[in-house]
């Protein structure tokens, strides 16, 4: 009897211990989601009529941020917001220029009227021209000089305002996230795009810059971080990267021989790594280049 009433104890306790573990499992993963939940936050978003900007908006949506969709063309931005708005009804859509500061500035106006505070910038604007990229058979010499200036303008100061005009609301706050848009440009020289690299290595210095600015002198509350997308198959570089027939380009081969894990990458795997530097769990994270390459930054080829 005796046997019995121990071996009941003993069940009991394996079973009450095992119920603990579970609770305290819960609670662990629980305070983990909380570390990079955004939900609540607002979220302005530049070019968010593009694919990229459009594909972060949606996951912030998803997430339960209140976005803010810019674009400075209206018919995409409409039609973003449609979209945007199966995920939820925090979403408004506004027409602005991220080259015309007094545009941002109305803009910044707007938005802390009607939700009170700013919490995130995504620098998304930007990219290339082909009158700006050099064809394999031309040289520097040969470039066209105002799409050098076109593209430099846009990458670097499409940046550099919103930053300025938005970050004056984060440092009223004393908190606030920016997140802008680098490239592999920055780790190394990429062939045929000079413009377009030139203006991602000033962005990430820039970020370094700003990072530093804006913790000094208002405190450890504003983080400014940077993301360094590898290659992904999209408009703008299709051709350079696929051939009509569908096949890979010379220049396709060559960047998959650099990256380890040998295929480009999938517009959505930026997702995850937004969030995160815009989440509670990347808090003590600026100044940061955070490259998403499958691996072409560390990958020497050989």
């Amino acid at each position: 009897m005796k046997q019995k009433i121990i071996k009941y104890k003993e069940l009991y306790f394996s079973c009450f211990i095992r119920v603990l573990s579970r609770i305290k499992k819960k609670k662990e993963k629980k305070i983990i989601n909380e570390q990079f939940s955004i939900t609540g936050k607002v979220a302005v978003i530049t070019d968010a009529g593009g694919v990229l900007g459009g594909n972060i908006a949606k996951c912030f949506m998803q997430q339960g941020a209140k976005v803010v969709a810019v674009d400075i063309r209206q018919e995409q931005l409409d039609k973003r917001v449609e979209e945007l708005k199966t995920y939820g009804e925090d979403v408004i859509g506004i027409v602005g220029n991220v080259l015309d500061i007094a545009s941002l500035e109305k803009l910044a106006d707007d938005i802390v009227a009607k939700w009170g505070r700013i919490d995130i910038l995504l620098n998304i604007a930007g990219g290339n021209m082909p009158g700006a990229t050099l064809a394999p058979d031309q040289h520097f010499y040969d470039m066209d000089i105002s799409c050098w200036e076109k593209v430099t303008n846009l990458n670097m100061n499409g940046t550099v305002y919103p930053s300025l005009v938005f970050s004056k609301v984060m440092a009223k706050q004393g908190k606030g996230c920016i997140v802008n848009v680098s490239s592999m440009a920055a780790y190394s020289a990429i062939t045929r795009v000079p413009g377009y690299s030139a203006a991602k290595t000033a962005v990430a210095n820039f970020t370094q810059w700003l990072a530093s600015e804006l913790a000094l002198k208002y405190g450890d509350g504003i983080r400014v971080n940077a993301i360094a997308p590898g290659f992904f198959i999209g408009d703008q570089n299709r051709a350079v990267l696929i051939n009509p027939d569908g096949s890979l380009t010379d220049r396709s081969k060559k960047v998959l021989a650099k990256t380890p894990m040998k295929r480009f990458g999938d517009i959505n795997e930026l997702n995850g790594a937004v969030q995160f530097l815009c989440s509670d769990a990347a808090s003590f994270v600026t100044g940061a280049l955070l490259p998403i390459d499958g691996g072409f930054s560390a990958f020497s080829g050989v």
